[in-house]
Order: C-alpha cells, then sequence, then structure tokens
C-alpha cells in the first residue's frame, strides 16, 4: 500500500537529496564543534586532514567555568521538572481521557491553549510572581513556570484513550481504586510515552536559556546554558576551540540520551496518534 504512494523517478531523486542536503546542514555545525573542541586554536578556522588531537580545550573550559556546580544545578533542575511534569499531566491525562464532567471540552480547549502561548510572553508575570513568593535566584523559581505541561498532558490523555475500558473494569472487580488502576494499568502500557515526552521535557529545560538567565544572579543557581555565556565575553576575543569545547560537554548528555532511546521516541509518538 505504502508503494503506492512511493515517489518514483525524478521525484525520488530530488527527495533523496533534499533529505541529504537537510542532514549535510544539520551535521555540519556539530561536526565543526567536534573539530574545533579536539584540535589546537590554529586549525579551528582551517582543515588540515593530519592535524594534532589534544583534550587540552576540555580542560581549558573546565577550569574557566565552574562546570561542576553548572551540571548539578542543570540534573536537579530537569529533574524536578521532569517529576512534577510526570505526576501532574498523568493525573490530568487520566481525568481528561477516562471521566466526563460538566465542562470537560471547554476545560481541555483551556489547557490547549497553553500550547499556543510562547513562553517569552509571560515572562514579566512570571517574574513578579517569583519575586512576590521570594525564591528569586533559585532552582525552583526556574522551574516552576513549567511543571504543568499541556504539551504532556495531551500526549498522555491520547494515549490513555487507547487503553481498552475492559482493563479498567478488570482491575475494579478485582478491588481496586482508581489511583491503582491508573498505576498498574495505565503507567505501565504507557511507558514508552513517558520515555519520548521524558526526552522531549530534559532538553528542552537543560538547553532553556532566556528564563534562567533572568531570573537567576548567582553561580549557585546557574543551570549550563547561563554559564556558556562566560565565554563570550572575554576581553581577549572569542576562542571557539574553548566555546566548542564547552558546547560538547553541555550537549554530551543529550547526545548519549537521544541516541540511546531514539527507536522508543519515535514509536511513542507514533502510538500516540501524532503522525
Amino acid at each position: 500500500m505504502n508503494d503506492v504512494y512511493a515517489p518514483r523517478g525524478l521525484a525520488r531523486i530530488l527527495e533523496t537529496a533534499g533529505c541529504w542536503l537537510l542532514a549535510i546542514l544539520w551535521i555540519a555545525p556539530l561536526a565543526y564543534a567536534v573539530w574545533t573542541a579536539f584540535h589546537p586554536p590554529e586549525f579551528s578556522t582551517r582543515f588540515a586532514l593530519f592535524a594534532p588531537l589534544t583534550l587540552s580545550n576540555f580542560v581549558r573550559a573546565w577550569d574557566a567555568a565552574p562546570f561542576g556546580r553548572y551540571f548539578l544545578n542543570t540534573f536537579v533542575l530537569v529533574t524536578l521538572i521532569l517529576a512534577c511534569q510526570l505526576v501532574l499531566c498523568t493525573l490530568a491525562a487520566y481525568a481528561f481521557a477516562r471521566y466526563e464532567f460538566p465542562g470537560q471540552g471547554l476545560v481541555f480547549a483551556l489547557v490547549l491553549a497553553q500550547l499556543m502561548i510562547m513562553p517569552d510572553v509571560l515572562i514579566v508575570e512570571n517574574y513578579r510572581t517569583m519575586s512576590r513568593i521570594g525564591i528569586l535566584d533559585s532552582i525552583p523559581a526556574i522551574g516552576l513556570p513549567y511543571m504543568a505541561s499541556a504539551f504532556g498532558i495531551f500526549l498522555l490523555r491520547q494515549t490513555f484513550k487507547t487503553v481498552p475500558r475492559e482493563l479498567d473494569d478488570a482491575a475494579r472487580v478485582e478491588g481496586a481504586t482508581p489511583l491503582q488502576v491508573l498505576w498498574r494499568v495505565y503507567v505501565p502500557l504507557g511507558r514508552p510515552v513517558y520515555v519520548a515526552y521524558g526526552l522531549v521535557s530534559v532538553s528542552y529545560h537543560w538547553n532553556n536559556f532566556l528564563w534562567p538567565l533572568i531570573v537567576t544572579n548567582s553561580v549557585e543557581a546557574r543551570p549550563l546554558t547561563v554559564g556558556l555565556q562566560v565565554f563570550s565575553s572575554t576581553d581577549q576575543g572569542v576562542d571557539w576551540s574553548i566555546i566548542c569545547a564547552a558546547t560538547l560537554l553541555t550537549a554530551a548528555p543529550l547526545l548519549v540520551g537521544f541516541l540511546l532511546f531514539q527507536r522508543q521516541f519515535v514509536q511513542s509518538f507514533m502510538r500516540a496518534g501524532i503522525k
């Protein structure tokens, strides 16, 4: 059936060429960063096949900023946000998928409206809220505006709606409470979707820059993305070797995580009905 719609002849050649072009455009910055990070600074603007390899750029980058503290802050931040999102999104998605209550459609529409509002639009109000609470310049201040996700609710709702109701009935016959049904039936069946959503959430908040930059002022609360700006504000000029090394240090955990879970990432969105 798929062969009927498969491109043929010139269309197939153009499609293949377009895919290769997009792949090259995507991989080129990463290839440059890897080349520059593992070679001396004089080879950052020219390619030499037998240029010497070095790890000194990583050592200098690590010594130039408190990367250990930045990694810890970022890990605590993304873990805190993901844990809160999983709890809130799971409960909300279960309610929207399996319960009927007055105004359900309107409430769900309001939840989805969050997807159409850019987080940057709410920066001023979020900053005022954090200031009134008294938690500015802290990790909770960075994560609090993101602890509920409309995308996560929608994704898990679509997944839970595919679970047969007979499983609910069987669990209730055995005496399970609604929370036990959720924990023992729905959560295990949605595990691939949880993995995919976890990757999306962690990657977004790992790379988030603007809001952490505004709400933090000290090393004790800054994540990696904000800490990287120290390498672009030198009086002696920009050292691309150190910048690329620091960037690879920052991006390495995300690249490894995506490579390990890329199959679950793709399959989960297909199961959730997102094509």
